[in-house]
């Protein structure tokens, strides 16, 4: 196993499992950890004015340090406690799943850490965005239920081919970005292939336009007056650099509502506008509003196109309540209705999320057909007669009969048998000898087999995924890239090192190291690194070394002279450790 589980974990279904990784926590480099201290410290310092409550509260809540990196073994202990857990995963995993992995109340964790050149903001998830930006504010009620309800509608969600080949495309763009020695020409050509995808993309499916309420709500909201809001989202939580951008007028501010549905975003640039929420109450009736939309809940011959266009395993469900889950692959339709709806490949029936016995994929191998709707010329439905009327119209075990649908569906055969709920209405009608013809033309001869009749005068329900989850293998992960730690073992050696003994001298586990001599390695051998320094610097501040903290001062001022851009990061980095600075503008 590669995690270690609890009560929540082992609810997981097996195709949740397959993407969780091992954190591994002693692959971060000291680096890495001094990355997660800088970024914290300088959160959580200046979140502390403009985040919601409770993001501090939720940081002591789930075990969240500002000193070290979380272990999510030690998270998964504190956040049972308000019913959620975390787990590993090897960067962007399908929209659907990582929703998924939400409607059971369990956070979804990258759990690799961005580099030092880009401490600010990465387009690639990582533990800093995910750890210190999701998991705090799950703390509060009221947003952990617009998180788990959002999972739970978002998972059904239908998406298009494209939405895949998109999700691929910035999956990559995010691995090569975040990796050291990627060439500049090859992140162009990745980034204008999704530029590409995103300007193509056609009508937009359910999945994209929940996914849109996805980043303006969990990843990027605002909270609060429109005047004054609050920071909530994650993606604003973990990005030094936004957190304070966001909240000037150059990023203008709208209020939240189901618009946010159909206004798109750029995950490689910094977000022109946000949407404010009055409270997280308001997120939920914003989601039930849009769920409204879906083929989840208005099923009919949208959603079965809908399925169709999305070219992946999806359900459709009948009035009866019977499931039929397979990869859709066409419709006749009349009057705007479907009149006959058909599978490719395996197929399995269902009634309420559970396998009907004797309809599994190995009983519908080569797909599944069946007509929708009303006899013709008959006001009472198959699925409202009783016993009594179903033979008053010969649709009876024994009886060899021509029924004919309105919307000139035919289906003729001696019917063997039926198949009925607890209720006693009938799901399914099975035949032998049978023809199915639509306005005359054959679609279907059972040739020797028999044929099942599913029973339902209307779709009343569209959603990605089977109805019962353990009617397919979805064990089948694979990606068309996978993100690397190449990277960490390019770094000196010798750099990591210093970085431990600083390390350890500040937690008291080594207090023999003489810190003027790292200073010495640095400027000598490392002086593009200006992190170390900054460490150094509150070191000599902690313990009233004046000399030595003025000797670094006047080094990270040559730093940034040569280095402009990451002059505010230094700034930042000497007023935590405790020197009035003038930060620049942000």
């Amino acid at each position: 196993m590669a995690y270690e589980s609890n009560y929540i974990l082992d609810k997981l279904p097996i195709r949740l499992k397959q993407y969780i990784k091992p954190q591994n926590y002693e692959d971060y480099s000291p680096i890495d950890q001094a990355v997660w201290r800088y970024v914290m410290r300088k959160n959580v310092d200046f979140l502390k004015r403009v985040a919601h409550d409770s993001y501090l509260d939720g940081l002591k809540k789930t075990g969240i340090s500002i000193d070290s990196i979380p272990n999510m073994y030690g998270m998964n202990r504190i956040l049972k406690e308000i019913g959620w857990a975390a787990v590993a995963v090897d960067g962007f995993i399908p929209p659907s799943a990582f929703m998924e992995f939400q409607a059971y109340n369990v956070l979804v964790i990258a759990s690799d850490i961005r580099q030092l050149d880009h401490i600010e903001y990465t387009p690639a998830p990582d533990i800093i965005h995910e750890g210190a930006g999701h998991a705090p504010i799950i703390a509060n009620p009221e947003y952990a239920e617009y998180l788990r309800r959002f999972g739970e509608i978002g998972c059904k969600a239908i998406s298009s081919g494209k939405d895949h080949e998109l999700y691929e495309a910035v999956r990559h763009l995010s691995i090569i970005k975040e990796a050291s020695d990627t060439p500049l020409d090859e992140i162009d050509r990745a980034e204008k292939h999704i530029e590409d995808l995103q300007n193509n993309m056609g009508e937009p499916s359910e999945m994209a336009l929940i996914r849109n309420l996805h980043w303006w709500t969990v990843e990027y909201g605002l909270i609060g007056p429109m005047e004054n809001p609050k920071i909530y989202g994650a993606g604003l939580l973990s990005s030094i650099g936004e957190s304070a951008a966001c909240l000037t007028e150059k990023v203008k501010k709208l209020p939240y509502s189901i618009e946010a549905a159909h206004t798109s975003f750029d995950i490689t640039q910094p977000q022109p506008q946000l949407f404010v929420t009055p409270n997280f109450a308001f997120l939920s009736q914003v989601l039930e509003e849009f769920a409204n939309t879906m083929a989840l809940r208005k099923g009919g011959l949208d959603g079965v196109k809908k399925l169709i266009n999305s070219k992946a395993l999806g359900t459709v469900e009948l009035s009866t309540g019977l499931q039929i889950s397979g990869v859709f692959d066409s419709v006749l339709e009349d009057e705007g209705k479907p009149i006959y709806i058909q599978t490719k490949g395996n197929t399995a029936l269902s009634y309420r999320e559970k396998e009907l016995v004797g309809h599994s994929i190995r009983h519908h191998p080569d797909g599944f057909g069946t007509p929708i709707g009303k006899l013709k010329s008959i006001n009472l439905a198959i699925e409202d007669m009783g016993p009594r009327d179903l033979k008053a119209y010969n649709i009876y075990e024994g009886e060899t009969v021509n029924l004919e649908f309105e919307g000139g569906i035919s289906v003729s055969g001696e019917i063997i048998t039926g198949t009925r709920n607890l209720q006693g209405k009938i799901l399914l009608i099975t035949f032998k000898n049978c023809r199915v013809t639509h306005q005359g033309k054959i679609i279907f001869e059972s040739k020797g087999n028999v044929y099942n009749m599913a029973i339902g005068r209307q779709v009343v329900s569209a959603f990605n995924g089977p109805a019962d989850v353990n009617s397919f293998d979805l064990v089948t992960h694979q990606t068309s890239s996978s993100t690397t730690t190449t990277q960490k073992k390019k770094r000196t050696e010798k750099l990591e090192q210093l970085y431990r003994q600083v390390r350890d001298f500040r937690e008291g586990s080594n207090t023999t190291i003489s810190r003027n001599k790292v200073f010495r390695e640095i400027k000598s051998n490392f002086p593009q690194d200006w992190l170390l320094s900054v460490e150094l610097y509150e070191l000599a501040k902690n313990s009233s070394n004046e000399d030595f903290a003025h000797e670094i001062e006047a080094y990270l001022e040559k730093v940034k002279q040569e280095n402009p851009k990451i002059g505010h990061l230094i700034d930042d980095g000497l007023g935590l450790a405790g020197r009035k600075t003038q930060t620049q503008s942000r």
